[in-house]
C-alpha cells in the first residue's frame, strides 16, 4: 500500500486547463472518490497518477517519493477502466497472471496468485474461458482480479461499472468495497455516479472546473456542503436566499430561527427531509411536479414566494401537480452556505 499526494497539481492542453492546482492525498488504505460533472478533469486526474500522462505543473508523490516523471511500468499501480481492456486471445486465467509475468514472476507462482484472486472474485470456475463468453459483471471481476495480480502499491478504478445494470451494479460494489477493506488496498475511484461514491468510498473528493470544490467522508459531503456547486452535485437540495439578523433568518415566506455567525443575505441548503409534510405546516405551497420513486415520491412544491423546493413524501401517499400541501421546515436540517 502506499498514500498518494497530488501537490498543486496542474495539467494544460494548450489553452485548455483539465486540472488546475489540486492539492490531494489519497491516504494508506482508503478508497478516495472523485466525482464531479463531464470535463472536470477527473479522468486526467487519474491518468496523471498512473503516469499515462505528465503534469505541467505540480507533483505527484507515493510514500512522500516524487514519481512525476517516473514512467507508467515503474510505479505499480493497478487499473480497471470501464471497457476492462482484457485480452480475447487469453484465457481468464491468462489474463489474470500477466501482469505477474511480465514482472518476472515464475509460471507456478503466477497461476496460484491468478486462481487465488478468481477464487476470492467467486469467479474461479470461469478460468479456462475466453472473456468474450462472459458478462459484463463477470469482464468486471476479471478486470479488477488482473489490476490485483501485481500487488499494487495503488489501485486506480475509472468508470469501472459504466454499462452494468442497476442489480448488478449495486451487488458488485458492495462485494469490490468489502474486497478492497479486506486487501487493505490503496484506491482510487474515479465515477460520475454520486450514489456508487456515496456507497463505496471512505472519503469524496468533488471535482470542477478542474479544482476541488471540496473533499470529505459522503456524510460530511452531503450533510454540510461548502457551496451551492456540491450541494447541487451531490443528491438533491433546494437553495434558499434570506435575511440573517438577531438569531434568526428571514426566508420570505417563513422565518427560521438559526444561530448565523453574520448578517445581512445568506444562502441556506435545504435537502428534502429538510421539509415536513403535515396538515398544519405553516408554509403553504402548490405541488408542481410528482415523481413516484417506490418507497418514495418526490415532489416539486412552489412556496409563496415562487421558489421550488424539493421534497420527499411516503411512497404509499399519492398527490397530483396543482394540490396544495401545508409544509414546515426542520432548522436542525438546514445547512449554511459560504
Amino acid at each position: 500500500m502506499s498514500d498518494v499526494t497530488l501537490e498543486a497539481l496542474t495539467k494544460t492542453y494548450g489553452d485548455e486547463v483539465a486540472v488546475d492546482g489540486i492539492d490531494l492525498t489519497i491516504r494508506d488504505g482508503e478508497i478516495l472518490g472523485i466525482v464531479g460533472p463531464s470535463g472536470c478533469g477527473k479522468t486526467t486526474t487519474l491518468r496523471t497518477i498512473a503516469g499515462f500522462e505528465t503534469p505541467t505543473h505540480g507533483r505527484v508523490l507515493f510514500d512522500g517519493v516524487d514519481v512525476t516523471h517516473v514512467p507508467p511500468e515503474e510505479r505499480n499501480t493497478g487499473l480497471v477502466f470501464q471497457s476492462y481492456a482484457l485480452f480475447d486471445t487469453m484465457t481468464v486465467r491468462e489474463n489474470v497472471a500477466f501482469g505477474p509475468k511480465m514482472q518476472g514472476a515464475p509460471k507456478d507462482e503466477r497461476r496460484d496468485r491468478a486462481d487465488e484472486l478468481l477464487a476470492l472474485l467467486d469467479i474461479g470456475e470461469l478460468a479456462d474461458r475466453r472473456p468474450t463468453t462472459l458478462s459484463g459483471g463477470q469482464q468486471q471481476r476479471v478486470g479488477l482480479a488482473r489490476a490485483l495480480a501485481i500487488e499494487p502499491h495503488v489501485l486506480l478504478l475509472d468508470e469501472p461499472m459504466t454499462g452494468l445494470d442497476a442489480e448488478l451494479k449495486t451487488r458488485l460494489r458492495e462485494e469490490i468495497t468489502g474486497l478492497l477493506a479486506d486487501l487493505e488496498v490503496t484506491a482510487l475511484y474515479v465515477t460520475h455516479d454520486q450514489e456508487e461514491a456515496m456507497a463505496m468510498c471512505d472519503r469524496i473528493a468533488v471535482l470542477n472546473d478542474g479544482t476541488v470544490e471540496q473533499v470529505g467522508t459522503p456524510a460530511e459531503i452531503y450533510r454540510y456542503p461548502t457551496n451551492s456547486f456540491v450541494a447541487n452535485f451531490i443528491g438533491s437540495s433546494t437553495l434558499l436566499e434570506g435575511t440573517a439578523e438577531n438569531g434568526h433568518v428571514d426566508l420570505g415566506f417563513t422565518e427560521l430561527g438559526l444561530e448565523v455567525p453574520t448578517s445581512g443575505t445568506v444562502t441556506l441548503a435545504a435537502r428534502p427531509k429538510a421539509f415536513d409534510l403535515g396538515d398544519t405546516g405553516p408554509i403553504s405551497a402548490e405541488v408542481t411536479n410528482v415523481t413516484y420513486l417506490g418507497d418514495r415520491t418526490r415532489l416539486t412544491a412552489r412556496v409563496p414566494d415562487g421558489t421550488n423546493v424539493t421534497l420527499h413524501a411516503d411512497g404509499m401517499e399519492t398527490y397530483q401537480p396543482g394540490e396544495t400541501v401545508s409544509l414546515s421546515i426542520d432548522d436542525t436540517r438546514i445547512h449554511l452556505l459560504e
